[in-house]
């Protein structure tokens, strides 16, 4: 027979007691996780969010209590009321916040029992968690776990932050539609059918986009909110199909008053939530230079190893793969690594497959130990090896690590590479964290198979001002290659090489957003059917305005230290889409398709 909690109210958390609460009568309530039995003495850890309490039952000064005490197991809810007294010397436990004291305990309620759980939920530094699937499927139990419960307090007190930073600044929080209209552009639309308007959708919000937009036409000034965003898009470790996103805009900016709000804003959430002082203001990198340097647009400064373009040293040679590289407009580069002339052929080859996955057709060596040693050295020759180490900037007891190809491809695979072997080599500086702005990114990206251009960030961010004449010649005067040499008035913030902001100045012009629409290939119909109540509000006095939207959970992976977007968040899917937990998606009632009209294709 369980107990009933009765009147009975708790008077601490498991993780509040001190030395200061010796001698006090206390109430805990929480869950058994651990029981250890040695006779006439019984032990429990209690657990809540808070923390861990050891509990004694004492056969001699509490019969009844210590008695009852041989039932509870693991996960076994229960209340107990006892005093709390020091521990014995030596017998203190520094790591958990309540070791210095222990509760006796008089009483004991059992709340509820539990079945065993399908997995250890305490689970040692050197030991290994259960498989994630499984851990999914029961959630709830997963989140049991200090670390996650941990990781979502903190992101509460991030929101809170975000909440008074924002007020702070004069924003005014407003709520836009999360049932839309499709505009299809970019990453997949998750859609709803309309019962009340047969064959007709909505869709849910891959941002708030042209929300915000309509908020500065509709002189609000300056809005914000945490806006919950879905996209039906290919899943990676750092991405969910539903997430959330501060989302920020405001009229009359300049980039100045964007980069400081921005920068405030990280100042102060990583101040409140891990108590790091953030530098500012930020270092700036154009698009260009990033992929120039590091071969990513999300660059991690926190090491160095930036890329070396290695032409100069190859003049005159003839080795294939690299001379048809800079023949066809491509490069040759490489980076040094500290220290790398110890790396292994093992670790070399596993590196070569990791550039591979890039795009890389092969790895280039060159170790520099008491003899020069490389994979090239049989076609290049000592003297232009030499020249390379040279123009590389590596010394003895380096490596350098090289790729030849189209530049788009070098960069990908190296930037990739530079991170790989930072982890590998353990080169990165733990608590350090490297903030940088990434601007000037291009308009538009080629895709050679669809033969087009697509807007690299969305089709509502303003080119840079000297850069207008060219899109007029591109569109208007049929140069459409100058698409690819324009530049956007878009930034990215980017913290230890995660992207955790991205935004732009916005397009308030509406000769110049036909001709972005023009440029991607919109007929005016096209355009009008898909964006003509944004058209429409584009003639009607629209201020200048941009602004950024910040992802919650990418922000909180650099906050907690994980590079698993699923432990910064409840609820999360699987890669595929999928909750485990809840099985979805699912089937629905038949019924509820005729009311849709719509007919499910079985095969």
């Amino acid at each position: 027979m369980l107990d009933n909690l009765g009147n009975l109210e708790r008077t601490h958390s498991c993780g509040a007691l001190r030395a200061e609460h010796v001698g006090q009568t206390v109430v805990l309530m929480g869950w058994v996780a651990r029981r250890r039995d040695f006779g006439p003495l019984t032990f429990f850890d209690l657990r809540d969010r808070d923390g861990i309490t050891q509990v004694v039952f004492n056969e001699e000064t509490a019969r009844a209590a210590h008695a009852k005490a041989k039932q509870p197991r693991g996960e076994y809810v229960i209340a107990i009321t006892g005093e709390v007294v020091s521990r014995a010397e030596g017998q203190r436990n520094p790591k958990i916040a309540t070791g210095e004291v222990e509760v006796q305990a008089r009483e004991l309620l059992i709340l509820n029992d539990a079945r065993t759980t399908p997995f250890q939920l305490e689970v040692a530094a050197n030991e290994t968690l259960a498989a994630e699937d499984l851990r999914l499927k029961y959630r709830y139990l997963d989140l049991r776990r200090p670390q996650l419960q941990a990781n979502l307090r903190m992101r509460h007190r991030m929101l809170s932050e975000i909440h008074r930073y924002m007020d702070e600044q004069g924003f005014t929080e407003i709520e836009t539609p999360i049932m839309i209209k499709s505009t299809p552009e970019g990453a997949r639309d998750y859609v709803v059918p309309s019962r009340t308007f047969p064959g007709k959708f909505y869709a849910l919000p891959q941002s708030p986009q042209l929300f915000k937009q309509l908020c500065m036409i509709a002189g609000l000034d300056k809005y914000y909110q945490i806006a919950r965003c879905f996209r039906d898009e290919d899943l990676r470790a750092d991405r969910q199909p539903e997430f959330s996103q501060l989302d920020v805009e405001m009229s009359f900016p300049t980039l100045e008053r964007i980069y400081a709000l921005v920068e405030g804003y990280f100042a102060r959430v990583f101040k409140a939530t891990i108590g790091v002082e953030l530098p500012t203001p930020f270092p700036r990198l154009s698009y260009a230079e990033a992929m120039r340097r590091y071969g990513s647009d999300k660059p991690d400064l926190r090491f160095g190893m930036e890329l070396q373009d290695l032409a100069p040293a190859l003049a005159g040679m003839d080795f294939p793969p690299f001379a048809s590289a800079l023949a066809g407009g491509g490069e040759v580069k490489g980076f040094v690594v500290k220290g790398g002339a110890a790396m292994s052929r093992k670790t070399l080859d596993e590196l070569q497959e990791h550039a591979k996955r890039y795009g890389a057709g092969a790895l280039a060596w060159i170790k520099l130990g008491d003899e020069v040693s490389s994979s090239l050295l049989k076609a290049l020759g000592e003297e232009t090896i030499k020249r390379m180490v040279e123009v590389a900037g590596a010394d003895i007891t380096d490596a350098v690590l090289i790729v030849a190809g189209r530049a788009k491809t070098v960069a990908a695979s190296l930037g990739a590479l530079r991170v790989e072997v930072a982890k590998r080599e353990k080169l990165i500086p733990e608590n350090t964290y490297a903030p940088l702005w990434v601007t000037e990114f291009p308009m538009f990206e080629y895709d050679e198979e669809g033969d087009r251009y697509y807007a690299m960030h969305h089709p509502f961010t303003s080119a840079l001002d000297e850069d207008l004449p060219l899109l007029e010649r591109a569109v208007e005067g049929g140069e459409t290659k100058l698409l690819g040499q324009l530049r956007a008035k878009a930034y990215d913030t980017v913290i230890n090489g995660v992207e955790v902001a991205g935004g732009s100045i916005r397009i308030h012009r509406r000769d110049v957003q036909r001709l972005i629409f023009k440029a991607l290939g919109m007929t005016e119909e096209t355009a009008r059917e898909r964006f003509g109540f944004f058209l429409d509000a584009l003639e009607f006095g629209t201020p200048p305005h941009g602004g950024i939207a910040s992802g919650i959970e990418r922000t909180m992976m650099v906050l907690a230290n994980t590079e698993n977007i699923r432990d910064v968040m409840a609820f999360p899917k699987t890669a595929s889409a999928a909750d485990l937990m809840i099985d979805a998606p699912g089937a629905v009632d038949p019924h509820m398709l005729e009311d849709l009209h719509i007919r499910v294709d079985e095969a």
